[in-house]
């Protein structure tokens, strides 16, 4: 099963990341990619700084995301493929799922946002409204 799990650093990408632990015989012979999205810059600010700037901005913001997750991974002997992307986070993951003919994707109920909806987050409300794969939420 190739599996993608869309991390934010978040305390639930920090459950989910047990839950796989803690049924590592459900996900024998998986593979999986952790993918984090970095919202866009505004225009007028990405042309201010320059768009090695911007890019540096979201490489360094992504490796604090993936490093954790890569290091966990490599912990418990689990081969991992990180990517991070840039664009508005619940559509990006799932084009990203679905252009990377994933199996399933994985995540935290709830993320980073300040604000997010009562029973589940923003980011994962778009994901399962946008996305084709099958989703499972980690809450």
């Amino acid at each position: 099963m190739k599996i993608l799990l869309a991390v934010d650093g978040s305390p639930c990408t920090q459950k989910m990341l047990a839950y796989l632990t803690e049924h590592v015989e459900t996900w024998e012979d998986s593979k999986f990619t952790a993918v984090t999205v970095d919202p866009p810059l505004p225009p007028r600010a990405r042309s201010m700084v320059g768009k090695d700037i911007a890019n540096s901005f979201h490489e360094k913001s992504a490796a604090k995301v993936l490093d954790p997750v890569t290091r966990f991974f490599d912990e418990h002997d689990i081969k991992l493929k990180t990517a991070f992307l840039v664009g508005p986070p619940g559509e990006t993951i799932a084009k990203y799922a679905e252009s990377g003919k994933f199996d399933l994707v994985m995540m935290g109920s709830h993320g980073k946002t300040a604000l997010g909806n009562l029973v589940m987050g923003s980011v994962a409300t778009k994901v399962l409204a946008n996305c084709k794969v099958p989703v499972l939420l980690i809450r």
